[in-house]
Parts: C-alpha cells; structure tokens; sequence
C-alpha cells in the first residue's frame, strides 16, 4: 500500500518543545475521501526548527498512517500570548494540504502523559482497585480527572498530584463546577518527586498512577521511600517495564527494577492495556501492576536498605559479567570469590541468577 502525504498548514496551541496532538483534517494521495483525526509527534531542534515526525489518521474502514515530508518547519519562539494565537509555520511540504487545529477541550501531551481516556477501561481497572469506604488514596499524575473521579467518593479522601500546572488548573475548575461530584479531592500542582506524600496524606494511603513512562522508575524508587505508609500502589505502566518488574531470577527480563521492587513489595500484572486505550494512544502496550507491601524487606531484615539497594546495583552494573567483575570496586577478587564460595554460589555467578535473599547473604559477608 502507498502511504499517502500530507501537510501541515497551520495549528494552535503549539509550543515547539512539546509532543502535541492535533486534529487533521486531509485529503491523501490514495483516496478522494475526507479523513480525520489523531496524532502529530513533534520535536524542537536547537535551530528552532519543528519536526514533525509520523501523522496517525482514520477513514471509515481502517486506520492509516503517513509520514510528514519534508519534515521541518519554521517556528518562532513561543510566548504565553500564544495560547490565544496560532504560530505560523512556514516551509515547502510538497505535498496536498491539510488543516491541523488543537482546541481547548483536547488532551495535550505536553510531559509524556498518555490520557486514559477510554470508559471501558477506566471501568475494567477500577473494578481491580481495594476501594474501601474512608481509604486515602494518593494519585500520581491526575491529568484531566479521568480516573480521580471514579477514585473520589464514598467517604473517600483523594489526594490529586498534577505536574503540569495548566492541567491542574483545569482539574481545580472542575471539582468548582461540580463539587457534589468530586467530594473528598483535593489537586496538588507540584513534582511528585519532591513533595512529601507521608504529609499530603496524613497517614497510610494508597497510591494509583498513570504514569509517564520516562519517569516510571524514579517514581518508584520515591515510592519506596514511604514503604512503610503505603497500603497498597496500582500504576499504569509500560508493559515491558512491567515485565521486569515482576521477573524472577533465570529470567531474561530480571534485573535491579525488579530486585528493588520485590524487596519492597510483591508485584503483580493485572492487566494488559492496548494502545487504544489512552488519548494520544503510545506506540506500545501498557498494564496495570498491583504491589502489595510488604516485600522480602520484612524476611531479609536489611539494617541499612539504602546502602543494601546500592550494592544490588553495583551487581547489575553490567549485566554480561560475572558478580566477581562487577564487584571489584568494592572488595579484591580473591574475598569476593570467598564469599560466593561461602553463599553457596560459583565464581562465574551473574546477578541476574541471585534471588534477594542471596543478594543479602552476599551482601553480609562484603560490607
């Protein structure tokens, strides 16, 4: 099939340091048909010049996709007047015109966020959620409200942290034009890296996000750090992230994600998200993951977890050598190879053949 070409004649709403998600309005080279729709990635060189990448469109029997060429476009540099005034693109597409506007009431991806958009599946992972009356949850990541409000409710207190603080605006406006409809929230505009989640909750919570899949993994290490408050965390992430989270050892998958994850809680694939599901959809599969606390911590009885967690690192430093290469920064080889001998394992061990309790085993006898 011919992949057909369009072009990108004017927008809205448009920073050129964000991905965005535009609505098309084209006619292709294959088909006399209006088509419409969906998404425009986009990337800021440091010339100011816009690229747009790959063009997402529907018609009535299938999905189709193109690619923008030439790929560039001038754009002058954005200002906070430009919320009310379209940038002006200039640059020879070669190719058939097409009208691309972002209006207000679209989702706009401007942190990586994918929106869950979709009913059904907001439906299908609430069901999977502990929502006992008067429970606290802490949501990561709130975007437009699209599961806060299933959350909020029943005597329950929710806890809304939105990084970007346009959508925590509009999420604030909402909860004003409706209260009834969102009783017990409260929206937090602010890093979820750095804000106290012990303090913002008042106690023990639970925690569901959506999250960026860029940021999935300092989210988690700051979720640890409030292990001992957190009941119970539902996260919407990458599928493969996913996967390595609840690898075993032996797996080709496992590694310090899932090591660190374990230690702090048992985690579980609940489900399997199709790309569809999510407003701009991501280019691969998601799945919500449920860890339940309290892990191997509470087994393993770690006096110094941080410094624990460090030396799990320092063995998957590289995950093709053996523990006796990748621990030589810490101790010389012949006391390293003593004490593999001690836990019972060979002198060729990888890391990714430990299970934690090995790790601890290891870990006493090197520190």
């Amino acid at each position: 099939m011919t992949r057909p070409a369009a072009r990108l004649t004017e927008t809205r709403f448009l920073r050129p340091d964000v991905l965005c998600q535009c609505r098309i309005i084209a006619r292709p080279f294959a088909s006399k048909s209006l088509i419409s729709t969906r998404n425009i990635s986009a990337s800021r060189n440091r010339d100011n010049l816009l690229y747009f990448n790959h063009l997402t469109f529907s018609t009535r029997n299938k999905n189709r996709s193109c690619f923008l060429r030439p790929r560039r476009a001038k754009v002058r540099s954005w200002t906070p007047e430009d919320s009310a005034e379209q940038p002006h693109l200039e640059g020879d597409w070669h190719a058939r015109p097409a009208i691309a506007t972002l209006t207000p009431t679209m989702p706009r991806q401007r942190m990586g966020q994918h929106f869950l958009g979709n009913p059904a599946w907001q439906r299908r992972i609430l069901h999977t959620l502990p929502l006992d009356a008067d429970g606290v949850w802490l949501e990561i990541g709130a975007g437009h409200g699209e599961m806060t409000r299933h959350l909020a409710g029943n005597g329950r207190r929710v806890v809304a942290i939105e990084g970007d603080a346009r959508l925590a605006e509009g999420l604030r406006q909402r909860v004003c034009a409706g209260a009834e409809a969102w009783p017990g929230l409260e929206v937090v505009s602010g890093d979820a890296l750095r804000l106290d989640w012990e303090k913002l909750a008042g106690g023990k919570f639970h925690v569901y996000g959506n999250l960026p899949y860029y940021i999935t993994s300092p989210i988690l290490h700051r979720m640890f750090e409030f292990a001992g408050q957190i009941q119970s965390a539902h996260i919407v992430i990458q599928l493969e992230v996913a996967a390595r989270i609840v690898a075993w050892p032996g797996r080709r998958e496992y590694g310090y994600l899932s090591a660190a994850c374990q230690f702090y809680a048992e985690p579980q694939i609940v489900l399997r998200i199709p790309p569809g599901a999510f407003s701009p959809p991501p280019r691969v599969h998601s799945a919500l993951v449920r860890m339940t606390p309290p892990g191997e911590r509470t087994s393993l009885k770690i006096s110094d977890e941080t410094r624990f967690l460090e030396f799990v690192q320092t063995c998957f430093g590289q995950k093709r050598k053996t523990l006796v290469n990748n621990l030589r920064g810490m101790a010389p080889k012949g006391l390293i190879g003593e004490a593999l001998a001690a836990c019972g394992l060979r002198s060729d061990s990888r890391a990714e053949q430990l299970s934690l309790a090995q790790f601890a085993a290891l870990f006493a006898r090197l520190t």
